[in-house]
C-alpha cells in the first residue's frame, strides 16, 4: 500500500492523536479531520469528547482523568495541576492541550475561566501592552501600582518585562528592569545543564570574515569553550562561567560582534542561502537582503522568540518556510511567507504577499511583527497567534495591506522607535561597572563551583555525568 504524509498546518495534531490513541470512532466524514470545513468552522475533535484514559502528558503518564480529579481536588489553574500531576512539566509539549482540558475541566465545575494574566493584573497581554503604550508607562512598579496589586509573580514579571523592553527598548538589566528578568535574561546568555553558559554572537544572514572566523575560534581556545554552528546559521560557544561571560564579549565587541540574543524571546536568526551572487540558481540577493532585515530587526522583543529566512529561489534552501518570517525570490521581487515554524509541531509558514519590492516587503514586515506583539498572548508563537485571529490569514492580510483597523501607520511608527533605539545589550554591559559585578559565581567569595566538570568527547569539552564525577573525585583523591 503506499503511503503519502501532507505537511501543513499540524495545530489540530494533539486531539487528532488521541483517535489513534483511544480507539475513538472516527466521524461520518473523516476527511473534514484534515482538510478545511467548507463553513470555516474548526474540525478535529473537542477535549470534551476525550475518555478519561486519554493521555494528555506522556512523558508523566497523566491521562485526562488524572487532570479531572486534580481539578475537583481544588487545582484551580494550570500551574496549580502541573504542581499536583506533573503534567506538562516534562519536555512542554502538551502544555497547550493541557491547557484546554484545564479550562474544561473548570468549565464544567461552573467556574469561570479567566484571561487574567495572572492573580496580580485583572487584564490580558494585550491589555497590558496597550496600557503601557497610551499610559506612557515605564517601569513595572509603575504599572502594578495603578493597574495590579500585590508583589506580582513569575508570570506577570517576564511578561511585563518583555512588554516595557517591546514598547519602549530601554536597557533589560536597568535597575527598575532586571528584577523582571528570568534567568537567561538576567545573564544576557542561556544557562546549561551544568551551571555554564553559552556565548552566541550575532552573525547576520549566516555571512562572516575569515578575520572574525578566527576570532571566534581563538576565544573558543583560550576559554576552552565548545563550538557547534547551529541551524540558524551561527556558532554557539558553550561552556562559559558567570564570571568569564564580561571577560569573553569584551573581546567579541571589541571584535565587530554583537550579541546575539539567543536568551531572549526576540528576533534571533535570518537564515539565507548564497542566492544569486554565487549560486546560478539564484535569481535574487538573498544574503544581503538577509542581512538587511536581520540587522532592522535585532532587538526586537516580542511574545516569543522570532526565526527568519531568505531564500535566493524557489528551490528554498534557506528553508524559508519554515520560519515566523520566510521571504524568498521571485523573478518580479520577493515573496513574504508568514508565521511558520519548525520545533516540536512544525507548520509552513502561508504566503502572504507576492513579488514585493524591497521597500513593500519591509514595509508588509515591519507591520506583521508589531501587530504581533501587539495582539498576541503571552508566549505564543506567530502559527499560533494567526490561528486565534478571528478570520485567520485573510484577516491578517486585511489589517497589514488594507490597513482595515487604521493602524498601519502607528505600526510603522512603533517599528523605526524600535530600529532607531536599538542597542547591542552586552555591549552596554561590559561598560557599566555596576552591572559588571552581578556576574560572579558567588556573593562572598571569587571561587568556581567545583561542581562543574568536564570531560572530553571528540577533541571538544563536555559536562561530565555524575557517574563521572564521582570517579573523577575518586581519582583525585
Amino acid at each position: 500500500m503506499a503511503r503519502k504524509s501532507l505537511v501543513r498546518d499540524n495545530s489540530y495534531y494533539d486531539t487528532l492523536i488521541q483517535y489513534y490513541l483511544n480507539g475513538i470512532d472516527l466521524p461520518a466524514q473523516p476527511q473534514a479531520l484534515i482538510l478545511p470545513a467548507s463553513n470555516g468552522e474548526s474540525v478535529g475533535l473537542g477535549v470534551e469528547a476525550l475518555p478519561a484514559t486519554a493521555s494528555i502528558c506522556s512523558c508523566h503518564n497523566v491521562t485526562k482523568q488524572s487532570i479531572a480529579d486534580a481539578v475537583a481536588a481544588g487545582a484551580m489553574s494550570v500551574g496549580d495541576v502541573k504542581s499536583a500531576t506533573k503534567a506538562a512539566t516534562g519536555c512542554g509539549g502538551c502544555a497547550a492541550l493541557l491547557k484546554k482540558v484545564v479550562d474544561n475541566e473548570l468549565t464544567a465545575l461552573g467556574i469561570e475561566v479567566s484571561t487574567d494574566i495572572c492573580e496580580h493584573f485583572p487584564h490580558t497581554r494585550q491589555d497590558l501592552y496597550t496600557i503601557v503604550k497610551v499610559e506612557g508607562i515605564r517601569t513595572y512598579s509603575e504599572l502594578l501600582h495603578k493597574h495590579g496589586k500585590g508583589h506580582g509573580c513569575e508570570i506577570c514579571k517576564p511578561a511585563v518585562g518583555s512588554i516595557l523592553a517591546s514598547v519602549w527598548n530601554d536597557y533589560v538589566l536597568a535597575k527598575e528592569h532586571i528584577g523582571l528578568q528570568d534567568t537567561n535574561d538576567r545573564f544576557l546568555a542561556n544557562m546549561q545543564k551544568d551551571g555554564t553558559y553559552s556565548v552566541v554572537p550575532r552573525i547576520p544572514g549566516g555571512e562572516i570574515t575569515p578575520d572574525k572566523l578566527i576570532v571566534i575560534g581563538q576565544v573558543a581556545k583560550d576559554y576552552n569553550l565548545y563550538t557547534k554552528i547551529t541551524g540558524g546559521q551561527r556558532i554557539d560557544l558553550f561552556g562559559a562561567t558567570l564570571p568569564q561571560l564580561p571577560e569573553i564579549w569584551k573581546r567579541l565587541i571589541d571584535a565587530g560582534f554583537e550579541t546575539g540574543q539567543a536568551y531572549g524571546k526576540s528576533v534571533r536568526t535570518v537564515k539565507s542561502c548564497v542566492g544569486s551572487t554565487w549560486c546560478r540558481f539564484g535569481v535574487n540577493d538573498s544574503v544581503g537582503m538577509a542581512i538587511k532585515i536581520e540587522n532592522r530587526y535585532k532587538g526586537l522583543r516580542s511574545p516569543h522568540k522570532l526565526k527568519f529566512a531568505v531564500s535566493g529561489c524557489t528551490r528554498e534552501c534557506a528553508e524559508a518556510q519554515s520560519k515566523d518570517i520566510g521571504v524568498i525570490a521571485t523573478e518580479g521581487g520577493w515573496n513574504l511567507y508568514v508565521c511558520g515554524n519548525g520545533g516540536m509541531k512544525p507548520r509552513h509558514a502561508d504566503l502572504f504577499a507576492t513579488d514585493l519590492d524591497d521597500e513593500t516587503l519591509l514595509k508588509y514586515i515591519d507591520r506583521v511583527l508589531m501587530f504581533y506583539v501587539k495582539t498576541a498572548d503571552r508566549l505564543q508563537r506567530t502559527s499560533v497567534w494567526m490561528d486565534s485571529l478571528e478570520g485567520g490569514l485573510e484577516y491578517l492580510k486585511e489589517v497589514v495591506i488594507s490597513d482595515s483597523l487604521a493602524i498601519c501607520e502607528e505600526l510603522e511608527e512603533q517599528m523605526d522607535h524600535v530600529v532607531g533605539t536599538f542597542q547591542c545589550e552586552w555591549k552596554t554591559t561590559v561598560n557599566d561597572e555596576k552591572a559588571l559585578k552581578t556576574f560572579r559565581q558567588f556573593v562572598n567569595h571569587d571561587g568556581q563551583d567545583e561542581n562543574v566538570v568536564f570531560v572530553e568527547e571528540r577533541n571538544q569539552i563536555r559536562p561530565a555525568t555524575d557517574e563521572e564525577k564521582v570517579t573523577l573525585i575518586a581519582k583525585a583523591g
